[in-house]
């Protein structure tokens, strides 16, 4: 048994017991259908992120630059698409079929990964001959040795730079000591692999687009304007988003790096499918929320026999060839960011102009433009998690939650190692093996929702009935403190690296604590503010460029993980320290950014906090 998958377990019965008794008690029962829609959903999308970057580095056998940079793409693009989503859901298809639409495209492209094709191979060439990398394993139970004259050798970094072959001696067939770039290495491909994968995440992408504006959408339409259960709703909303991405990490990453590849992106798959289920079957619960706005419009034939809906859905599978086209290259997706961004910001400021009636609704608009901006700042530096933080976590983290092995209630818990310590064979005796993977880090920070957003959920409402809420700029800068400060924790307490250049487990673990307890300032708030604060008429545009924001940090952060990137031969980092020392110098870079950005947002909440005018109150017969 294995100790995270049990407190899992105690985690999800504490927290998930009161959640679903306030749902069912104080929430529009469209909620409950949406929440668990949405858990699944995020089952697929964050079981996929826990070892995509391993699988990228390991299977595929991209270089850390290279593999920030694809995952950047991917995630970019996910983002992306909401765009497109939200247009045609507003104009056409209305949020619920797009919902559906795009569930069905997620459940196919998850699917397809559970495809991994043969994994990339390497050779190390010197003086003309090529010697084979050979591997074994995955994420942290990754091996590598080269192979000379049909032995294997282990290796590591030389000193001034370089590789070392241990125990190779002299009179090898080459020196034990290579100097730097006396040497290259060879990487080859399984195409078809590679093709397939990228033709999974373009599906993945396809029906992101689709159903992430959408499905957020449809919350908001469940409540009034000016209903004050709505923060509320939102936070408990985030709460099966978050209990979704919670065991997609542990069962994800744990069959990923134990059972392979295939199993946990299948695993994910199967969870999209049923997320799928949830919301065809939950369709009554909705209240008639997310039709489409002109059904006469959608039916009528628009190309021969073809209807309008139709058209949509075949145009987006061939838009997945598209998609299927950009994401290998880094450059066009950031050329894509950049236009993107220009024309939605040209179509808000239009909406500003011409559609805004009042002055309360243009202020409105440019608090929500605001806010957005401040989110494209805060999801820079959380959504590390994926690249710079896994593969921290897997090279400079001490990954073991008990120093040694103890007993609870007369059962041994430690790791296989701890146990073997104390005179115990792991193979023919029960214990709770307190092993965990980097891949399973990923749960930290949706674990640590699963316990705070009812907390949340309450002080928001607490503090919105007695007219104590602080303004959402406020909220945003208190969370951009939070994320910096959880880079600067690491950064603080770096000194405490044992000898094989890893710091202990709990900096991490405080390090996602801050950047969780930031997100729920900023997420759910964020969520719930642009659905309030837009004018109704763009209110799915305004949800999709809120995941722009999401889609511009993506790529940035990509970016800025592979400047983080160390050298690597057969997917396991040559040199430790070094790969210490850079991790550390690019979290402290991107601590003190958050810090910035945080007084300034606070500073400038006292000069914009009327700029909701009273949206946030109960509604009154002129809203």
């Amino acid at each position: 048994m294995n100790l995270v998958v049990m407190l899992g377990i105690l985690v999800t019965l504490v927290t998930g017991i009161p959640v679903l008794l306030q749902l069912l008690k104080n929430h529009p029962r469209g909620l409950i259908i949406l929440f668990f829609a949405e858990m699944w959903e995020r089952f697929s999308y964050y079981g996929m992120r826990a070892i995509l970057i391993f699988y990228l580095t390991q299977h595929l056998l991209f270089d850390q630059a290279t593999a920030s940079a694809q995952y950047g793409s991917y995630t970019a693009l996910v983002y992306l698409l909401p765009l497109l989503g939200g247009i045609l859901a507003d104009r056409y298809l209305g949020t619920r079929k797009a919902v559906a639409f795009g569930a069905l495209l997620l459940v196919a492209g998850h699917s397809m990964m559970a495809y991994e094709g043969r994994p990339a191979t390497q050779n190390l060439v010197y003086a003309g001959q090529s010697y084979e990398v050979a591997s074994q394993g995955r994420v942290d139970a990754r091996k590598v040795q080269l192979i000379i004259a049909g032995k294997p050798y282990e290796f590591g970094p030389a000193e001034g730079g370089g590789l070392e072959i241990k125990g190779l001696g002299n009179g090898g067939p080459l020196p034990s000591v290579l100097p730097k770039d006396s040497f290259k290495m060879e990487t080859t491909q399984d195409k078809t692999g590679v093709n397939a994968f990228y033709l999974a995440v373009s599906l993945i992408i396809m029906g992101v687009g689709f159903l992430k504006p959408n499905i957020s959408t449809i919350v908001g339409q469940l409540y009034p304007q000016g209903d004050p259960r709505r923060d509320s709703g939102f936070t408990l909303y985030y709460y099966g988003i978050n209990l979704g991405a919670f065991w997609a990490s542990i069962l994800c990453g744990l069959l990923g790096q134990t059972v392979g590849w295939w199993a946990g992106f299948g695993l994910a798959g199967i969870g999209m499918a049923a997320g799928f289920v949830v919301f065809v079957l939950g369709k009554k619960h909705l209240m008639g929320h997310g039709e489409p706005p002109n059904p006469e419009l959608l039916a009528k034939p628009l190309v021969g026999p073809i209807n309008r809906e139709w058209l949509i859905y075949i145009a987006a599978v061939l838009g997945v060839g598209l998609v299927w086209l950009l994401v290998p290259h880094n450059d066009i997706v950031g050329t894509a960011l950049i236009g993107s961004t220009v024309v939605s910001l040209a179509v808000i400021l239009a909406v500003i102009v011409f559609a805004c009636k009042t002055w309360i609704e243009r202020q409105r608009m440019m608090l929500a433009v605001i806010l957005i901006f401040g989110a494209v700042v805060f999801f820079t530096l959380f959504e590390q998690a994926g690249t710079s933080l896994n593969l921290f976590a897997s090279t400079n983290v001490d990954m073991t939650i008990t120093q040694q092995a103890v007993t609870f209630l007369g059962i041994p818990v430690g790791t296989p190692d701890q146990i073997r310590a104390i005179g115990l064979d792991p193979s023919s005796v029960f214990f709770v093996d307190a092993t965990i993977g980097a891949a399973q880090t990923q749960s930290f920070n949706a674990g640590f929702i699963l316990i705070f957003a009812p907390i949340f959920a309450a002080m928001w409402a607490y503090l919105a009935t007695h007219n104590l809420d602080l303004n959402p700029t406020m909220k945003f800068g208190l969370g951009l403190l939070q994320v910096g400060l959880g880079f600067l924790v690491v950064v603080w307490g770096a000194g405490l690296a044992d000898a094989t250049f890893r710091v202990p487990l709990m900096l991490l673990g405080v390090l996602y604590l801050l950047h969780t307890t930031g997100e729920l300032f900023l997420s759910p708030v964020g969520l719930s503010e642009i659905t309030k604060l837009s004018l109704p008429s763009v209110v799915s545009f305004m949800m999709a460029v809120w995941f722009l924001s999401s889609s511009i940090a993506q790529f940035v952060g990509g970016k800025i993980a592979g400047l983080m990137g160390s050298e690597s031969i057969g997917g396991q980092v040559l040199d430790p320290q070094a790969a210490l020392a850079t991790s550390i110098d690019g979290f402290s870079k991107l601590g003190w950014a958050g810090i910035g950005c945080g007084v300034f947002f606070i500073l400038i909440s006292f000069l914009v906090r009327g700029w909701a005018h009273g949206v946030e109150a109960p509604a009154h017969p002129d809203v």
